[in-house]
């Protein structure tokens, strides 16, 4: 039990020695990540597909059928892919909505950037058939 306790406690002492290094080094001042050549390659339409995928939009929304809120099909028939529109969506999205489409409220996603959120409400948009 002893030698169990000895090597955690080592560890973790190595593990915050590592952390200590990292945080001093001049190199290490941000801890936002270089974009993967793949990632740099995105299209604006893509990249707003991408956070759309990787946000907790697809809990309520489905590309083509309406689930706790309207297809993005739906959204972009209702909407013309309009600078204006797009910004308009964009808040939607950030500061959440009700009563457009029923009584269910959209959730609000006040971590995202007015940017994001802007491509995102283009890559709806863009859907429109």
């Amino acid at each position: 039990m002893k030698k169990i306790l000895l090597v955690a406690v080592g560890l973790l002492a190595f593990s915050c020695s590592k952390k200590a290094e990292a945080t001093d080094s001049k190199e290490s001042t941000t801890l936002i990540e270089e974009p993967k050549q793949e990632e740099a390659k995105l299209t604006p339409l893509e990249e707003g597909k991408s956070l759309v995928e990787g946000a907790d939009c697809l809990a309520c929304h489905k590309v083509n059928e309406k689930m706790i809120g309207p297809a993005y099909e739906e959204v972009a028939a209702k909407y013309e892919n309009t600078p204006e529109n797009i910004d308009a969506l964009a808040e939607k999205i950030i500061q959440g909505s009700s009563g457009v489409w029923g009584n269910v409220p959209m959730a609000a996603h006040p971590g995202l950037s007015k940017e994001n959120a802007k491509l995102m409400a283009s890559y709806v948009l863009s859907l429109k058939k």
